[in-house]
């Protein structure tokens, strides 16, 4: 079985920029240059794989030894290897998309698993035990309220209708120690989120995700370099910028900003509680 290394995982991100029809959904920045970018996944079973996410409503592509499977404002990577363990038992528990429909996504293969008393919200499962939480219109826990009591075009799209069969919808962080604000309040200053709250969770919205915090201390709390879901990325405009004012704040980067022969740029950090970062300038087509 080929292994991944977190060197490997890069290289591999970077070549996406060779696929323009795929990098164009991914939302546009907020004031900070930030939006959702990707979900990197290291699966034994690419194919399998594959087949799974594009049930779910996804397009698929093969750059080089990358997958990348395209969903409005999220690029789903995959590559093979072998991981530690999937989301659940990690600091980030588990990724959340709305769907117009369930009953189009039973009708695709993927079996459902209810949530009892919650109407239009079930979990699905990857051929290797990922869990990936589905909402559906008739959901009534979708709505995001801001702390300052504004609004925004951006934020106000979990108040509407879906106008489409799929979208990334939210990352769920479980923290095993009390920092539910401490968390909201980093996310939201690092990458200019909005803070609020999506129903009864602590949150931040960014364009194409909310991030909802929550204290779990059984959890687990590993971090997620290593797991299923290795790490998340944001595509950010001026990222070299970006990234000396990260380092002004403190913040240390894991990898710092460099760019590829292609003129990619990208970068890496680990948030306080774990949770394995890419910063990227170059997915989105011009």
């Amino acid at each position: 079985m080929k292994t991944t290394p977190r060197g490997e995982l890069a290289v591999a991100l970077l070549l996406v920029s060779a696929a323009p029809p795929a990098v164009a959904q991914l939302a546009p920045p907020n004031d900070a240059g930030v939006a959702m970018g990707h979900l990197h996944y290291v699966v034994r079973d690419v194919e399998a794989n594959t087949a799974f996410w594009v049930a779910l409503g996804g397009e698929a592509e093969r750059v080089g030894e990358t997958v990348v499977i395209t969903f409005p404002d999220v690029l789903v990577l995959l590559d093979e290897g072998e991981s530690s363990g999937g989301t659940e038992g990690s600091i980030l528990n588990h990724m959340a998309f709305r769907v117009q429909s369930l009953e189009t996504v039973a009708a695709a293969g993927i079996e459902l698993e209810s949530l009892g008393s919650f109407s239009g919200i079930a979990n699905v499962y990857s051929p290797e035990g990922e869990r990936i939480e589905l909402f559906d219109d008739t959901a009534t826990n979708l709505a995001f309220t801001r702390d300052d009591g504004g609004a925004d075009p951006v934020s106000a799209r979990h108040n509407r209708l879906l106008d489409g069969p799929v979208r990334s919808h939210h990352l769920h962080l479980y923290l095993v120690d009390d920092a539910v604000e401490e968390a909201q309040r980093w996310y939201a200053a690092t990458f200019g989120g909005v803070p609020g709250m999506r129903w009864r969770y602590d949150a931040v919205d960014l364009p194409g995700i909310n991030f909802n915090f929550s204290f779990n201390p059984d959890a687990g709390g590993v971090p997620t370099a290593g797991r299923m879901l290795d790490h998340i990325g944001f595509e950010v405009e001026d990222l070299k910028r970006f990234c000396r004012a990260l380092e002004a704040r403190g913040v240390t980067l894991d990898e710092p900003y460099r760019r590829n022969p292609d003129g990619v740029g990208y970068a890496f950090l680990t948030d306080p509680w774990g949770v394995r970062i890419a910063l990227t300038e170059g997915l989105r087509s011009p």
